[in-house]
C-alpha cells in the first residue's frame, strides 16, 4: 500500500529540517507586531550593541533593533517572494497551458515571446524594470513576476501538450466541451504536480532576488526587509558583523529550506520516486 503524500513528505528529514525552519520563519512573520521589540525603524538603544545582551540580538549604527528587522523583515521578503511567484505561476501557467492546448501558430508565437524574455539577463532585467517604475513594494513584486514565468511556462506547456493525448482529453473535445472548460477541468488539475515543485523553487529565487535589490537600495524603502538589512550593515562588517551575518543567516536557511522542500515534493509528488 503506497504511504500518503504527507507521511512520504514528512518522512523525508531533510524535508523535515526544511518545514520546521519555514514554520518558524513564517509564524515570526504573522507575529511580528507581537514579539517585536519595537518598530524596526525606531531608535531602542545606543548604536552598534553587540547581540545576546541587553538588546536582543543588537542594534544597529543608529541604534535599531535588529531582532526588530529581522522579523518585520521576513514578513516583507516572504509576502514580496510569494506575491510575485503567484503572479509568476498564474501568467506563465496561462502562456504555457494556450501554447500546449491549441500548438501551431499560436505555440510558436508564445514560445517565441518565451524565449525572448529568457535571453534576457534575469537579474539585470529586474533592476532595469525597478529603477523604470520607482522603487517600491509593488516594483519589485513586478520586476521579480516579469522575470520568473518563462520557467513556468515551459513546463505547463510541457505538461499540457502530454496530457492533451490522453484518452479523456480526447474524449472531452469529442463530446464538445469548450476549450476552456477542458483546460481547467481535464488538464490543469492533472499537471499540478511539477507546477507545485516548480514554484516551491521559484519561491527561494524570489526570496534571493528581492534580497539583491534591497542590498542595492532598490527595494521598498519603507519597509524593512532582510536585503536591506545586509545593504544597511555593509559599511560596518568589520566592527559590528551581526548586522550583516544575522540577515545573511536567516536568507541562507530559508533558501535552502525551500529547495529542500521543493526536492521533498518533487520526490513525494512523482509516481516513478514513490516508495511503498
Amino acid at each position: 500500500m503506497t504511504r500518503p503524500f504527507w507521511i512520504r513528505l514528512v518522512a523525508n528529514p531533510r524535508a523535515a529540517f526544511g518545514l520546521v525552519w519555514l514554520g518558524l520563519v513564517v509564524l515570526a512573520a504573522l507575529a511580528a507586531p507581537l514579539i517585536a521589540q519595537a518598530d524596526p525603524f525606531a531608535i531602542t538603544g545606543s548604536p552598534f550593541a553587540r547581540p545576546f545582551g541587553e538588546s536582543g540580538l543588537g542594534t544597529d549604527s543608529l541604534g535599531r533593533s535588529v531582532w526588530s528587522g529581522l522579523v518585520f523583515g521576513a514578513r516583507t521578503t516572504l509576502l514580496i517572494a510569494v506575491i510575485a511567484t503567484l503572479s509568476a505561476v498564474a501568467f506563465g501557467g496561462l502562456v504555457g497551458a494556450l501554447a500546449g492546448f491549441y500548438g501551431g501558430r499560436i505555440d510558436d508565437l508564445l514560445m517565441r515571446l518565451t524565449e525572448f524574455f529568457q535571453t534576457i539577463p534575469s537579474f539585470i532585467f529586474a533592476i532595469l524594470l525597478v529603477a523604470m517604475l520607482s522603487p517600491s513594494a509593488t516594483s519589485v513584486v513586478v520586476a521579480i513576476a516579469t522575470v520568473s514565468w518563462p520557467p513556468i511556462a515551459r513546463v505547463v506547456r510541457g505538461e499540457v501538450l502530454t496530457l492533451r493525448s490522453r484518452e479523456f482529453v480526447q474524449a472531452a473535445i469529442t463530446l464538445g466541451e469548450r476549450d476552456a472548460a477542458i483546460l481547467l477541468r481535464q488538464i490543469l488539475p492533472n499537471a499540478l504536480s511539477p507546477l507545485i515543485v516548480t514554484g516551491s523553487l521559484l519561491v527561494a529565487t524570489a526570496i534571493l532576488t528581492e534580497s539583491a535589490l534591497s542590498f542595492l537600495g532598490l527595494g521598498a524603502p519603507n519597509l524593512m526587509s532582510w536585503g536591506f538589512m545586509v545593504g544597511a550593515g555593509r559599511s560596518f562588517l568589520r566592527d559590528a558583523w551581526w548586522l550583516v551575518a544575522i540577515p545573511g543567516v536567516a536568507i541562507l536557511l530559508t533558501v535552502l529550506s525551500i529547495n529542500l522542500v521543493g526536492e521533498a515534493l518533487n520526490d513525494a509528488l512523482n509516481p516513478r520516486l514513490r516508495t511503498p
